[in-house]
């Protein structure tokens, strides 16, 4: 079972920027896509971007687009979300999860029991 670390997150006032880091201890990593998810309390989870294995393929929710930007770094095993302009609507814990080649339907591959323990971003001034 591939494991990911979620990190990066914290507090930022609005407008300020934040690059969370997805990383796993095994090149495994490199062969799936991957999503960034992100809950906030009391709203449902909610797909934010993902990156397919062969980096061709990049998507974002409507919500974020021209403000975050996802790549990966393959010599690293990791994927990154670099996030910019940030809002306090972005304030959710954020978690990386392998999904569906090729992105389709942003669908997580693994069940949410084995999901990681994410990371918070705090949009407030």
């Amino acid at each position: 079972q591939l494991q990911v670390v979620e990190s990066g997150g914290g507090l930022v006032q609005p407008g300020g920027s934040l690059r969370l880091s997805c990383a796993a201890s095994e090149s495994t990593l490199n062969y799936y896509a991957i999503g960034w998810f992100r809950q906030a309390p009391g709203k449902e989870r909610e797909g934010v971007s993902c990156i397919s294995s062969s980096e061709t393929i990049t998507t974002y929710v409507d919500s974020v687009k021209g403000r975050f930007t996802i790549s990966r770094d393959k010599a690293k095993n990791t994927v990154y979300l670099q996030m910019t302009s940030l809002k306090p609507e972005d304030t959710a814990v954020y978690y990386c999860v392998p999904v569906r080649r090729d992105c389709v339907g942003l669908a997580p591959i693994i069940d949410d029991a084995y999901w990681g323990q994410g990371t918070q971003v705090t949009v407030s001034s």
